[in-house]
Order: C-alpha cells, then sequence, then structure tokens
C-alpha cells in the first residue's frame, strides 16, 4: 500500500500528475471529489476535471466525511483524493473539529490496504492574510499538510507542471 500527497500551488498540474500516479496502480481508479459545486465558477472547475479524467473513474462526492470515503473504497484500485485543502475549508466551514478529523485521517492512512493519492494546495507561500479567517485557514492548510506528509509513503511538489520529490 502506498500513500502519495502531492502538492502545489494553483494550477501548478498537481490534479494532472495525481491523476497519473493514481491510475499507475492496478485496478479501477477510484476518485474521491471534496468539492462542492456551489457556484458556477466551481461547478465549471468540477466539469473541467471530469473531461480531462475520461469516465474510466470509479466517481464518489465526499465534501466531508473522507475518512470513511477511504474506508468504504478500500481494497480496489488506486484512490485519488482532490482535494484536501477543500476538506479542510469544509470542515472549518461546516464548524467541525478540523485538527481532529486530520489526526483521524493521519492515523487511518498507513492503515489503508489500497494505494491512496491525495493532493493538497501550498497556501502558506504567498503575503500573510489580511483577515483572520483566512489566516486561520492557511495556518490549519499547514499542519494538515505536515501531518499528511509525515505519514505519506512519498511526497511531491508540483510546480510549472513538473513534480519534484521531497519524500
Amino acid at each position: 500500500m502506498a500513500v502519495i500527497l502531492i502538492t502545489g500551488g494553483a494550477r501548478s498540474g498537481k490534479s494532472r500528475r495525481a491523476e497519473a500516479r493514481a491510475r499507475s496502480f492496478a485496478g479501477q481508479p477510484v476518485y474521491i471529489a471534496t468539492a462542492e459545486a456551489l457556484d458556477a465558477e466551481m461547478a465549471e472547475r468540477i466539469a473541467h476535471h471530469r473531461a480531462r479524467r475520461g469516465t474510466d473513474w470509479i466517481e464518489r462526492e465526499e465534501p466531508l466525511d473522507l475518512v470513511q470515503a477511504l474506508t468504504e473504497t478500500d481494497g480496489g484500485g488506486g484512490r485519488l483524493v482532490d482535494c484536501l485543502t477543500l476538506w479542510l475549508s469544509n470542515l472549518l466551514h461546516a464548524e467541525r473539529d478540523w485538527s481532529r478529523e486530520v489526526a483521524q485521517l493521519a492515523d487511518a492512512l498507513p492503515r489503508l490496504k489500497s494505494p491512496v493519492v491525495l493532493v493538497t494546495n501550498e497556501v502558506g507561500l504567498g503575503i500573510v492574510p489580511d483577515n483572520a479567517l483566512a489566516r486561520v485557514f492557511r495556518d490549519a492548510a499547514g499542519i494538515m499538510n505536515q501531518s499528511i506528509a509525515a505519514v505519506a509513503d512519498e511526497v511531491e511538489f508540483v510546480v510549472a507542471g513538473l513534480p519534484m520529490k521531497l519524500k
């Protein structure tokens, strides 16, 4: 079993890289989407990702209960979670204990049988956000990324479509 974390900036090529990694494992790949189409821009983004992936994926939408989704899809082909930062945002908006949820995910990942590729965003590389909610999100994302990277077998940072191996 492999846990692979792929991080990078917006539109850096993370999802395309993650799709290729998830497809490299035997069995039918499973796409676990954390995004919700709450506006036209997000609906368009989701449609773009679906069109690029094609129809050979099993799709599951899970904006909050990620550990449950990973457990229920365990035992088959490679799984792709896209993305952890949207999942974190969903947890914050739902006023759930994000640190507990991240700890549960970090605990569950090494015990899964099937490979999993997780996409996240590296949001802490820019300027300090000007509002408290954005600073909370940035800090939480940094903590989450460190927690998942610690249990991952491999970590890649994607810049301009090019992966750099970190772990």
